[in-house]
């Protein structure tokens, strides 16, 4: 049967159109018949491309947001691959020579003197362990010679990190405590007595100047850190050139955490701290 010869009800085949009904070459206008358009369509449409646009702005904007705070939370790593050789100047700018740190300071000297190594934040306290009247040490005249690491005439001269390794108590809250101040005394492989020290005021940990720093009461367990000293032999120049001993307390790495102090480093006075507490807070 042709398409043509069957009815409109005939199955599976779809009723011919007479509009289509002209001979085959003959052009014929046929009308499109438009869809109504009630304007639900397009607007959500819209709708849809508005809500698009904005999720994308916000998400650029959060991404952004979010890569600010994780710079900040994350901040980009500074330091230094190596110690540097760094020249010690007085509190005067002058150049910090042997002679200058035996005659001015000694075991008896109550202020702080302190410079950075090697990083900007990294105080250190710059001691003379000599007895102030140039005599050997003793039990009625307190002082060190032969310090580990001590430079100068008697090998009196050191200096160790001015930050607690307990909590990370900086200077003047931990403190250089020459003999008379806070009468108290430590046994150590030193003296039968020790009267000078260095003590922490915020949680009472005590540290031994003449034996490396080691701790003499807690809570901290780890000893200070020593910067190592030389000497030039031709000028008597004092210079920082290494640190040795644990971590500096606060920082990963004693070399990162800060710029380096570069080619000198002048003393600071400071009055120190002075509490009589010693031991653990309970």
């Amino acid at each position: 049967m042709r398409p043509e010869d069957c009815p409109g009800s005939c199955p599976f085949v779809q009723a011919r159109d007479p509009a289509l009904d002209f001979p085959v070459g003959q052009l014929r206008r046929v009308a499109r018949v438009e869809a109504e358009d009630d304007g639900d369509v397009d607007e959500t449409k819209r709708n849809v491309l508005k809500l698009l646009a904005v999720a994308g702005l916000v998400g650029a904007g959060a991404g952004g947001l979010v890569g600010g705070t994780l710079q900040y939370v994350q901040p980009p790593t500074v330091g230094i691959s190596s110690f540097p050789l760094t020249q010690l100047l007085d509190v005067d700018g002058a150049a910090l020579t042997v002679d200058k740190v035996e005659s001015e300071y000694s075991v008896d000297t109550e202020n702080l003197y302190i410079f950075n190594y090697p990083l900007r934040n990294e105080p250190n306290f710059l001691l003379n362990l000599s007895p102030s009247n140039g005599e050997q040490p003793s039990a009625s005249n307190p002082g060190a010679w032969n310090v580990p690491y001590g430079v100068g005439t008697n090998k009196s001269i050191v200096a160790y990190s001015a930050i607690c390794q307990h909590l990370g108590c900086p200077a003047p809250a931990i403190a250089y405590y020459p003999p008379g101040v806070c009468s108290q005394t430590f046994n150590t492989p030193n003296m039968p007595s020790q009267p000078f020290y260095i003590h922490c005021s915020c949680h009472g940990s005590t540290y031994d100047p003449a034996n490396s720093a080691n701790n003499l009461t807690g809570p901290a367990v780890l000893p200070l850190p020593q910067v190592l000293l030389q000497v030039d032999e031709a000028t008597g120049n004092l210079s920082a050139y290494n640190e040795i001993g644990p971590t500096v307390n606060g920082h990963l790495n004693t070399l990162q955490g800060d710029y380096s102090v570069g080619s000198t480093s002048q003393l600071a006075n400071e009055t120190p701290i002075h509490l009589c507490f010693f031991g653990p807070l309970s």
